[in-house]
């Protein structure tokens, strides 16, 4: 978390379905019927954008931005700076990144699926 951002993280298989199906979600579930769904669609709309309703997530990414950037090896991020007014919090940062696998082993933690660190090979 940090101020107004969203940040997705997607996996090697999590990308692949973003292409192929057009939207990936994910389900936080915090007990007693409490959860939080996230999804990544690609969609019609003219730029990224973001939405929260009835505890969903929800980023669009415009299709052929979309597709350019789950079927690329060099494309790591997209991202997209959305202002609005200073009383509703002045702008939303969306962030989407593939996720590389860390350069140092974290316990707990698999990263099997992610996608190979390029700082790794010369």
């Amino acid at each position: 978390m940090s101020g107004n951002s969203i940040r997705l993280r997607l996996s090697q298989s999590e990308v692949t379905k973003f292409f192929e199906q057009g939207e990936v979600s994910e389900t936080v579930h915090f007990g007693a019927d409490m959860a939080l769904t996230y999804t990544l669609k690609r969609d019609a709309a003219t730029e990224i954008q973001a939405s929260f309703r009835d505890n969903q997530i929800t980023v669009l990414v415009p299709n052929d931005l979309g597709n350019s950037w789950a079927s690329s090896e060099e494309e790591v991020g997209l991202e997209q700076l959305t202002r609005f007014a200073p009383s509703d919090g002045g702008s939303l940062r969306i962030l989407v990144e593939k996720d590389f696998k860390c350069l140092a082993e974290r316990p707990g933690e698999d990263e099997s699926d992610n996608f190979p660190n390029p700082t790794l090979s010369c």
